[in-house]
């Protein structure tokens, strides 16, 4: 159990950063077991006062909850790392003869190299009282659960809206809807977003977004309030009164970067632990958010009206229920033949466009279809792929990125595709109703 043990223990811990968009969180817990279980390994070493364990407890303590998609990571994760380094030099001389020491040594030597870290710089502390920053939810949260003995990260959520348009919700409810006009996504203590829908084509009551406006509450002395609003061929790298951040000090508790000029756009407030995506596609925009589940909670009676906590009112949906339902063969709804534009697609040529972007035929696979059929519009193709890469990035859970169309019996699963062909025409044929 000495050296043939401890090499590929730590092997594994130093390679799994290399795995993305796998969390380094995971990677630390794997070299802390591996280490772990090297350090009950041989008497002479559970004899010593070497503190290594203590070290590598530290280090995960400090690296769980950071997430890569949101922003400030790499300056976090690289703080941590040489405060693990601090540490082991600390316990150099204590733990010169320690397999364990050695190899976590030469781990966090790899991690420092593949994470760009220098060895000169800021580290964290474990001293909640140190660590504490007002205007870093993840360091508010980590102090507050170190001073309560409890390690459990924050819970986050994810909400998102694109197309015709499909809406994903905070308790991932997939929803197609008609909402036309303004309509509030989230109104909490701390944020507010509102989008406009608009007609899509003629004689469809299927819209699509060409208006958001986002409001960054003020918090303590994080920042004053900030609106940001974009619209259709317009989508600024700015607030509206033109600055760029939030907050004072080098790092910004609330920042707007440019990804691609007048198309996408990312905001990142640490303050409230929340990132938010604005995309255009054509002539339409899109949006995916994740925040915190104790803030996105956090609102009054008279503010229930929020399509990403308690979806569209039902006087305002498309779908039925979650699901594709099945029409009546032979049977059109009244009125639908006169009203209803011509798409450049078919079934069959849609199916074919969309499977070029999205080769797993989930929920997003069918939006795309849908969307095509009703407007002819190929943009809507990209819109539904970049939500559904929004969805890989910023949603915490790796097992709900993909839904699958309701059949009925509760669950998620997969239709038959005569299902799903037969439950696409109903669904167009109800929006132009």
């Amino acid at each position: 159990m000495g050296e043939a043990a401890a090499a590929p223990a730590v092997a594994i811990a130093v390679a799994e950063p290399r795995r993305r968009p796998r969390p380094p969180a995971r990677a630390a817990l794997l070299l802390l077991l591996g280490l772990g279980l090297l350090l009950r390994t041989g008497d002479c070493q559970l004899q010593t006062p070497c503190r290594i364990q203590k070290c590598t407890t530290d280090f995960v303590s400090l690296t769980s909850h950071l997430n890569p998609a949101i922003d400030g990571f790499d300056l976090e994760f690289c703080k941590a790392l040489r405060a693990y380094a601090a540490c082991t030099y600390r316990n150099s001389k204590v733990c010169r003869g320690n397999l364990v020491y050695h190899s976590a040594v030469l781990g966090i030597s790899d991690l420092m190299s593949q994470r760009n870290c220098s060895k000169d710089g800021p580290t964290s502390s474990t001293n909640p009282e140190v660590t504490h920053d007002p205007c870093n939810y993840s360091s508010r949260t980590g102090a507050r659960e170190h001073r309560g003995g409890e390690q459990t990260p924050p819970v986050y959520l994810f909400c998102g809206l694109f197309g015709d348009p499909h809406l994903r919700t905070f308790k991932d409810h997939f929803q197609t809807c008609k909402v036309e006009g303004a309509w509030p996504l989230i109104d909490n203590n701390y944020l507010s977003v509102q989008v406009t829908n608009v007609p899509v084509v003629p004689g469809s009551s299927a819209t699509a977004t060409n208006k958001i406006t986002i409001i960054f509450k003020s918090y303590q002395d994080c920042t004053d309030q900030k609106v940001y609003q974009a619209v259709t061929d317009d989508l600024p790298a700015a607030f509206v009164d033109g600055t760029t951040s939030g907050g004072d000090g080098d790092t910004k508790s609330l920042r707007i970067v440019e990804k691609v000029s007048g198309k996408y756009v990312e905001m990142h407030a640490r303050y409230i632990g929340t990132t938010v995506f604005v995309r255009q596609h054509g002539r339409y925009l899109t949006l995916a958010i994740r925040m915190p589940e104790e803030l996105a909670m956090a609102y009054e009676e008279s503010q229930d009206l929020q399509l990403c906590v308690n979806g569209c009112p039902s006087s305002e949906r498309i779908d039925d229920s979650g699901h594709l339902p099945l029409p009546v063969m032979g049977q059109l709804p009244p009125h639908a033949g006169s009203t209803q534009p011509r798409s450049v697609y078919t079934l069959e040529s849609a199916t074919t466009k969309c499977h070029e972007k999205m080769l797993v035929k989930d929920i997003y696979f069918y939006s795309c279809v849908f969307d095509l059929l009703t407007t002819g519009d190929a943009n809507f193709t990209a819109a539904a792929h970049s939500a559904l890469q929004d969805v890989e990035v910023l949603h915490p859970r790796k097992e709900r990125w993909h839904i699958f169309p309701n059949n009925g019996t509760g669950g998620f699963v997969k239709g038959s595709k005569l299902s799903v062909s037969l439950g696409l025409v109903c669904l167009i044929l109800v929006a132009f109703l």
